[in-house]
């Protein structure tokens, strides 16, 4: 299994990013996928949760209506697409599946969002 993210950045607040997950060694179309992002010192948090399509998302309540998750199971790739980002959405964003029981993480891209 390997989990590769990309697209990450420095952003001026209120702008918009998106960050990529591409996924292989695994049936991609079978599992469901989260992104997570880690703040200096902080924990790592779940931002975002898609199904095995784009019909059944979750979202946090600190990204609900400015980030959206989707993903193209004929590229392997679960994509995260952020809007009117803040200085406070800087961290790491991980992607995450979660298989056999055990959890699966990309080694993450930074985001980094200037005031």
């Amino acid at each position: 299994v390997q989990l590769v993210e990309s697209g990450g950045g420095l952003v001026q607040s209120g702008g918009s990013l998106r960050v990529s997950c591409a996924a292989s060694g695994f049936t991609f179309s079978h599992y469901g996928m989260t992104w997570y992002r880690q703040a200096p010192g902080e924990e790592r948090d779940l931002v975002a949760a898609i199904g095995l399509s784009d019909e059944l998302t979750y979202y946090a309540d600190s990204v609900k209506g400015r980030f959206t998750i989707s993903r193209d199971n004929s590229k392997n790739t679960v994509y995260l697409e952020m809007n009117s980002l803040k200085p406070e959405d800087t961290a790491v964003y991980y992607c995450n599946s979660h298989m056999g029981g055990s959890d699966y993480w990309g080694q993450g891209t930074q985001v980094t969002v200037s005031s």
